[in-house]
């Protein structure tokens, strides 16, 4: 009885060691390398979204989002949606989706801002074509798992500025919208990337 209880043991620690060894299955059949290039393109639109809020702070003295709240919904300035893309229901084809028309969406919105401020305007193209790259970037791998939409995501109606004022707390609040964006983005793509 103890020599079957030790052969026992012996056969359940191997199956054991079998199963640690086994590598787990990826929770995506995205490629490491795709994953990781959104990651570090992440980090750059985000940084450049740092940069234009530094900007509008410290040229026109627009710091503080939370104070243009009311003129979030008066000048019509939309928010791209996550939900697929949240930790707790993470839908990698929804996601994927919503990132590119999320995306999309901040193109149109940063060309509404077309001729903010001469000091904001550098940074203002620079971001305009890092979304484009990883809009496109989004769209590519879509592709190439049959994923992609028939039709190309366009964006919504742009907000109309009056005033440079307008135009300038525009800015501030499409900048705060995108960081909020790149943060769900970034931590859905980690995840992605280390499952």
């Amino acid at each position: 009885m103890k020599l079957m209880a030790l052969q026992l043991l012996l056969w359940y620690s191997a199956l054991w060691a079998v199963q640690e060894a086994t590598p787990l299955r990826p929770a995506s059949n995205l490629p490491q390398s795709f994953l990781l290039k959104c990651l570090e393109q992440v980090r750059k639109v985000q940084a450049d979204v740092v940069v234009v809020q530094e900007r509008l702070c410290d040229t026109h003295k627009l710091c503080h989002p939370e104070e243009l709240v009311l003129l979030r919904h008066f000048l019509g300035i939309p928010q791209a949606p996550l939900s697929s893309c949240s930790s707790q229901a993470l839908q990698l084809t929804g996601c994927l989706k919503q990132l590119h028309d999320g995306f999309s969406l901040y193109q149109g919105l940063l060309q509404a801002l077309a001729g903010i401020s001469p000091e904001v305007a550098p940074t203002l193209d620079t971001l305009q074509l890092d979304i484009t790259d990883f809009a496109t970037n989004i769209r590519q791998q879509m592709e190439d798992l049959s994923m992609a939409p028939a039709l190309q995501a366009t964006p919504g109606p742009s907000p109309i500025f009056t005033s440079a004022f307008q135009r300038r707390a525009g800015g501030v609040l499409v900048a705060a919208n995108l960081q909020s964006f790149l943060e769900v983005a970034y931590r859905a793509l980690r995840h992605l990337a280390e499952s």
